[in-house]
């Protein structure tokens, strides 16, 4: 029979890694069996392609639905990477070995398990914790730990296995490995070992082995997870039959496969990788680096900290290389693990601030690394389409944070913001819009770029809707129009249409849009509609897109919302007040957005048309929004306001109004005497058990002005009730103010005085 050598290694492993190197160099088998799903096969060609360059990760996704899906991710220092390069090299056949995942997605769909990433921890102990048994602890590394004398089985691992130098004892060792896990198993049946998935598992195993030695004419060498070393040797094997049978009858979905670029970042262990590691820069250097691996890094240490600003000297680091070795003396380990580098960093190049290595952990341990994959890697047309957008809008693709500003009176410019929002519209979060700030203007926009591997996934599920960005966003927009529940999700759809230059799109969603107007009930889905669908009219010019359709279907939603607000605002409760103010409030804003004139005057003439029997929050709100647009004078304010704060009106009612009339600017309060008196004179009659009652309600009111706001309304009323005064024409310097007067008219395009006027 063929000679057949399990090595049995930690994923991601730089020791593992360098003695499965070492090992195959000895053996230099003529097949290499590596665990992992057999699919993966397919992509064994690819990587040997010089484009393809870790971290990556083997992607297996359901065809039929790709939210579920595996990946099996390799960085430079992963075992099954190495083992799979050397076969590569050096001419020997390579097969992947494990349950396909077309079983495994198939099961874990339904069982309802989230998708996840492959990959089991230290030694593929993962899937054999019992579900039933909570007593029973299958923990082989922490149980040689013990028995070693260590309290940590991370750091014995590594002692042992990961930083010991190799040589021609590593196929002793991993001998050694095996020995010591078929001991840890003999402790346990196969209860204790997982029922059924491990056991499924490593019988899967065993048929792809079994078949690689039946046509081998050459030593075969398997690298798999350590815990199951011992069952994948010919010398410990179950009948073929018996495996055969539990494997039968599993269930069964189609599935694809493809290489998708990883992130280091997603390597780490905080990712929520099962078989991740804490540092894998650290790792990745431990694999790279043959001589003076510690001083080599405390070099790199001091220089990333003087790139950020802190005072670190090559002194420096030749001291923390000695702290560092002289540590591990003390502490009895083999060499400085990454314990003894980072305790050391902390106290030379750190001058003992743990604050100041803080501030370059994230870029020293984890890194920022992502891996590429070979143009002819088998891709979705829509990830081709994809990467053809990125690389004429010149878009770097990086695991790092990016923040790119885009001014839209650029083609090009506005050409990247179309395929953010395509992106953003088919469910791809690679582009995350943020705040321009004040200065930005319509023509500005501010987008953080960061890809992460699910963005793979993504891409894939996007992939249903159509072949290229355009024609799958267009999909997708139609497809949530038809299933919105509410016209404010579809204005708000019709503006993401807009944004996204989908034509089509926008005329689908408007047709259902224009239905569902005329059919619609109730007003304050209406009302919500407004204003997306305003800010789709006004800011449409800035993008050069025609918003002629949009502005119909707004001028009849407003139309419908101001014939039907007198009622909408009748016999309102308290919870039914606050939803309508809102609503107002909004409308009132998309309608002073779109500057039509009839528009405007047909819902303000509704606000003025509104019932004095209206709830007083609603009452209070639109008297504001009615004095700020000029349709109301001061005096009719201060009568309105008098007539609320009279004692016929219960308290709290009184306080309602006044909420809502004070939402706005604070300056009315302030520099209005006879609102001021009013409201001082109201508060100070109130009985005290009443006062107490609506203290919550007026607190809440003054609890939307600044403090600085609030330190003002206070000093006034310490001043007394004459402390605010008018002020007279006579103390207005028309010649100082014009200027800037007629520069404030121009911004906000409202021409305005000029030289000379008064």
């Amino acid at each position: 029979m063929t000679s057949v050598s399990v090595l049995g290694i930690r994923h991601h492993g730089p020791g593992s890694a360098r003695s499965v190197r070492h090992a195959l160099e000895r053996l230099r088998p003529g097949h290499v069996v590596i665990e992992g799903p057999p699919e993966l096969d397919a992509l064994v060609p690819l990587a040997g392609d010089p484009g393809l360059v870790p971290p990556v990760a083997g992607l297996v996704y359901d065809v039929e639905d790709p939210r579920h899906a595996s990946f099996y991710p390799m960085a430079v220092f992963s075992p099954e990477w190495v083992a799979l390069r050397w076969a590569l090299e050096n001419g020997a056949a390579v097969q992947f070995a494990d349950l396909p995942a077309a079983n495994r997605l198939a099961m874990d769909r339904a069982e309802g398990d989230e998708p996840d990433d492959a990959g089991d921890d230290a030694g593929g102990m993962r899937d054999a914790q019992p579900p039933d048994r909570p007593d029973v602890r299958i923990d082989p590394i922490g149980a040689l730990a013990e028995a070693a004398g260590y309290d940590d089985p991370e750091r014995w691992w590594e002692d042992a296995v990961e930083q010991r130098a190799v040589g021609d004892d590593a196929l002793a060792r991993f001998a050694a490995v095996r020995d010591a896990m078929a001991e840890f198993r003999a402790g346990f049946d196969d209860d204790d070992l997982d029922t059924r998935r491990l056991l499924e598992r490593e019988a899967a195993m065993r048929k792809v082995i079994r078949k690689v030695v039946a046509g081998a004419t050459e030593p075969v060498a398997v690298v798999c997870g350590a815990f199951h070393a011992p069952v994948l040797h010919p010398d410990d094997w179950p009948t073929a039959t018996a495996d055969n049978t539990r494997l039968r009858g599993l269930p069964k979905t189609k599935v694809a496969a493809t290489w998708a670029p990883w992130t280091s970042g997603r390597l780490a262990h905080r990712s929520g990788y099962g078989a991740g590691v804490d540092a894998p820069r650290w790792y990745e250097h431990l694999f790279t680096v043959d001589e003076d691996v510690v001083a080599h890094w405390m070099v790199g240490a001091a220089r990333m900290l003087r790139s950020h600003g802190h005072d670190a000297s090559a002194a420096a680091a030749v001291e923390a290389t000695r702290l560092a070795e002289t540590l591990a003396a003390l502490r009895g380990r083999p060499v400085a693990g990454l314990a003894e580098v980072t305790d050391a960093a902390v106290t030379v190049l750190g001058n003992g601030s743990e604050p100041t290595m803080r501030s370059i952990h994230d870029e020293l341990l984890v890194g920022h690394a992502l891996g590429t994959v070979p143009a002819d890697t088998p891709l979705v047309p829509l990830a081709r389409d994809l990467a053809a957008h990125q690389r004429s809008l010149r878009l770097k693709v990086s695991a790092e944070q990016k923040v790119v500003t885009l001014d839209l009176r650029q083609a090009s410019q506005l050409a990247r913001s179309v395929l953010f929002r395509r992106l953003h519209l088919l469910g791809i979060p690679w582009a995350i819009e943020t705040s321009a700030g004040r200065t930005g203007g319509t023509f500005k926009e501010v987008w953080t770029l960061e890809w992460q591997p699910e963005l793979t996934i993504a891409v894939i599920e996007a992939s249903l809707f159509g072949t290229t960005i355009e024609s799958a966003a267009t999909a997708k927009a139609v497809d949530r129009a038809t299933s919105a529940d509410s016209l404010q999700q579809l204005a708000t759809l019709v503006e993401r249409c807009l944004v996204a230059d989908l034509p089509a799109a926008l005329a689908e969603v408007l047709t259902v849009m224009a239905e569902r107007t005329a059919l619609a009930p109730d007003q304050q889905a209406l009302m919500a509609a407004v204003e997306p669908l305003a800010r789709s009219v006004r800011y449409g010019d800035v993008r050069g897109t025609d918003t002629t359709a949009v502005a119909a279907v707004m001028d009849t939603v407003v139309t419908r919302v101001a014939i039907g607000l007198a009622t909408a605002c009748a016999s309102l409760n308290d919870e039914a007040a606050a939803e309508m103010r809102p609503a107002i409030e909004a409308v009132d804003r998309g309608v002073g957005l779109v500057r039509d004139a009839r528009l405007l005057g047909l819902w303000r003439d509704a606000l003025a048309a509104l019932p004095a029997g209206v709830h007083g929050g609603v009452a209070g709100s639109v008297t504001r929004i009615l004095l700020d647009c000029g349709r109301l004078t001061i005096d009719e304010a201060t009568r309105r306001l008098g007539r609320a704060l009279s004692l016929v009106h219960a308290p709290g009612d009184t306080a309602a109004w006044l909420d809502g009339f004070l939402a706005g600017d604070v300056a009315l309060l302030l520099h209005d005497p006879h609102v001021f008196g009013l409201i001082d004179a109201w508060l100070c009659d109130l009985d005290e058990q009443t006062f107490e009652d609506l203290l919550p309600l007026v607190r809440r009111t003054f609890s939307h002005f600044q403090p600085g706001e609030r330190r003002q309304i206070g000093d006034l009323v310490g001043r007394g009730p004459n402390a605010v005064r008018a002020t007279d024409d006579d103390d207005i310097d028309l010649d100082r103010a014009g200027p800037a007067m007629a520069k404030v008219a121009d911004l906000l395009g409202l021409g305005g005085p000029r030289d000379g006027d008064r």
